[in-house]
């Protein structure tokens, strides 16, 4: 049965212990006083606030946030309308990390008292770790109606998410930003905060020497160390994590660089570096659904950066949402950082168009653009080219190819494709001529070599000359399905068919991986050897 403890006297003494720092003794005179008087709530808080300034001593192995939401728990037993105990449990559960269960707590505690300007900024706070910027910037604006004196922190939190949410309204994320200021002498939080951050400036030294350490020697387990042994004594200094994440990444430790840049965006949910860091390493590891959600951050944070629409793109392209990757890419196009870059996401949106929809005429007009954008990249000449002439337009391929080579007049590409287009309109001299130049400028060009030996089999006749391209085409490439195909049809005319039965054998092999053909015109063409 418990008896009557003097409460006032125990925490005088509970103090006494505390402002010592020892805590452990703190929680074990407390634990003593409960024991003779279990229902005494103010003991319970009083305990639970010992577990969690034990829980956030970074030099304590143990976590006892669990232990400090248990004895809150156990004084609401006789407190059940106190805000200030639903706050404290809120706490807890924020520092476990459990936001949903935070946020269901601070909601109850201003069930009990609306009037807790704290509890709406923690919810504002737990708003933006969920990425949810309208609910976070309306209980921010909260705290500040309530507390407009006290409210730094609050007035900083709306400033950073009107530059997300509302970059064009200047004037309002102006004045919280200088309200943010003129209030961080009576925001005691907001005080402690900036001499914390102002205090990471000793560190500055070790930084430099753990930078000339990576200069001189790269990534190695010393520089892990180092980074280590600055973040156990600056455990907020955000940008800490960052770089151990990088460190990490190097490394190829990439479990680790996760939990590095999500401690970081956990301590600032705007860290930019943290999100793009995070957002490499997820494209790094192919897991593309992580990497859309991180990068749809970015694109939140920085709508005007067309490397994330980019990224975007090429994420949803990868997992084969080709309209989604058209959509991005478009954006990444309009907002054109530079013209030389928006040139190639043009032609990447032309290839697509191209390849994936069959929409000759979007990819002809996205080629076109990249054009305008840089009228010098011969890449852009040939991709135009041979979209006009897969529709058919030779005309056209002829004008785009013929206006390349005056700047680029020992292309072999350009000269190469001038011989199929040629070889395309029944004109087999100029289609030589093309082939031969090609084959000049670049003597490794397989397909130049492949095209001409066709050429010379089918509509010359001269058979030993297309063994020799043939062959040189296989030499320069021997995983070429087709010119092991063409050379076995050559030899098959000399009369020896086993060789050729081995030629179209692999072609087919090498087919099976390179889907060049189709498998069963080879087949065919073995069967026909022997019957």
């Amino acid at each position: 049965m418990s008896t009557t403890v003097n409460t006032k006297k125990i925490k005088k003494e509970i103090d006494k212990f505390q402002k010592s720092g020892n805590i452990q003794k703190a929680i074990e005179t407390c634990q003593n006083a409960i024991s003779q008087d279990e229902s005494n709530a103010e003991l319970h808080v009083k305990l639970g606030d010992l577990y969690m300034q034990w829980h956030l001593d970074i030099y304590q192995i143990k976590q006892y946030a669990d232990e400090a939401i248990t004895e809150y728990q156990r004084a609401l037993e006789s407190c059940v309308n106190s805000a200030e105990i639903y706050f404290k449990i809120a706490i807890a559960f924020y520092y476990k990390r459990e936001l949903d269960k935070s946020l269901n707590y601070f909601k109850l505690a201003l069930e009990h008292n609306t009037k807790l300007a704290e509890a709406h900024f923690m919810t504002a706070e737990i708003f933006m770790k969920k990425g949810d910027y309208i609910e976070a910037l309306e209980a921010a604006q909260r705290a500040v109606d309530i507390a407009p004196f006290t409210s730094s922190r609050a007035n900083y939190l709306i400033y950073c998410i009107l530059s997300i949410i509302n970059k064009d309204k200047h004037y309002k994320r102006f004045i919280s930003l200088i309200a943010s200021y003129l209030t961080l002498p009576f925001d005691k939080y907001a005080r402690k905060e900036v001499i914390k951050k102002l205090s990471y400036l000793k560190f500055v030294p070790a930084l430099l020497r753990i930078s000339c350490l990576i200069f001189l020697k790269g990534f190695n387990e010393n520089v892990l160390d180092m980074y280590r042994e600055i973040i156990d004594k600056a455990p907020g200094f955000v940008e800490l994590y960052v770089n151990l994440g990088r460190v990490y990444f190097e490394l190829k430790r990439y479990e680790d660089a996760i939990c590095e840049y999500k401690m970081a965006i956990w301590l600032d949910s705007l860290n930019l570096r943290a999100h793009y860091y995070l957002c490499q390493l997820y494209e790094e590891l192919q897991d593309f659904d992580n990497a859309i959600e991180i990068c749809k951050k970015l694109i939140e944070m920085q709508p005007n950066v067309a490397e994330f629409h980019c990224r975007m793109a090429q994420y949803f392209y990868l997992q084969g949402d080709i309209e989604k990757a058209i959509e991005y890419y478009q954006t990444a196009v309009t907002l054109n950082p530079n013209p030389e870059w928006t040139s190639v996401v043009a032609q990447t949106l032309g290839f697509i168009f191209q390849e994936n929809t069959n929409d000759l005429d979007a990819a002809i007009s996205s080629y076109q653009h990249a054009y305008s954008l840089n009228p010098k990249d011969v890449d852009i000449y040939l991709n135009l080219g041979n979209v006009f002439f897969e529709k058919g337009s030779f005309d056209n391929a002829l004008i785009v190819y013929k206006k390349a080579l005056e700047s680029s007049p020992h292309n072999a590409r350009l000269h190469c494709n001038l011989g199929y287009l040629y070889w395309g309109k029944g004109n087999i001299e100029e289609a030589v001529k093309e082939y031969e130049k090609a084959i000049q400028y670049d003597n490794t060009y397989d397909i130049a070599y492949n095209n001409l030996g066709v050429i010379y089999l089918d509509d010359y006749g001269r058979v030993k000359k297309a063994i020799e391209l043939f062959d040189a085409a296989r030499r320069y490439n021997p995983n070429y399905a087709l010119a092991n195909y063409n050379l076995a049809r050559s030899i098959a005319i000399t009369g020896d068919k086993v060789e050729a039965a081995k030629l179209y054998q692999t072609a087919l092999e090498i087919n099976n991986y390179t889907q060049e053909m189709d498998p069963s015109e080879i087949e065919e063409k073995i069967q026909d050897l022997f019957t």
